[in-house]
């Protein structure tokens, strides 16, 4: 898996963590400040990159938690089907079939000939956004 690691109390809004082994982007953090009992917590609300689930984690501020690495792309779409959309990668020409994204406008967007970002996060390849 390509992901690294970072304490929990550095994230920001924005940023990205695995809650679950799914990759979420965080909407909404707040710390709370050290108790009797212990270290300050950290509440954390994110919404999964794959899925569009809400996720939450309330954890120590000094935890460790798993980052995904990010590598966005570009590819040009071949082809849209209601299962799948087929890709060719702007570099290495390289194609293949990637899930149809979850957000209806952008896949209003999508056809063929049309240039798009992609991501590939933990394997999986998902469709971002339509250039242009």
């Amino acid at each position: 898996m390509s992901v690294t690691f970072a304490e929990l109390g550095d994230l920001r809004v924005g940023s990205y963590l695995i809650i679950d082994g799914e990759p979420c982007r965080v909407v909404e953090i707040s710390k709370a400040k050290t108790g009797k009992h212990g270290s300050a917590k950290a509440h954390v609300v994110a919404i999964s990159i794959i899925s569009g689930v809400k996720k939450t984690l309330v954890a120590p501020v000094d935890t460790r938690v798993e980052v995904p690495i990010i590598d966005k792309r570009v590819g040009q779409v071949l082809a849209v089907s209601e299962k799948n959309i087929q890709i060719m990668d702007m570099e290495s020409f390289e194609t293949f079939e990637a899930e149809p994204p979850k957000d209806e406008d952008l896949l209003r967007r999508i056809a063929p000939g049309k240039e798009v970002e992609y991501w590939v996060i933990m394997g999986k390849r998902i469709v971002v956004n339509v250039r242009g």
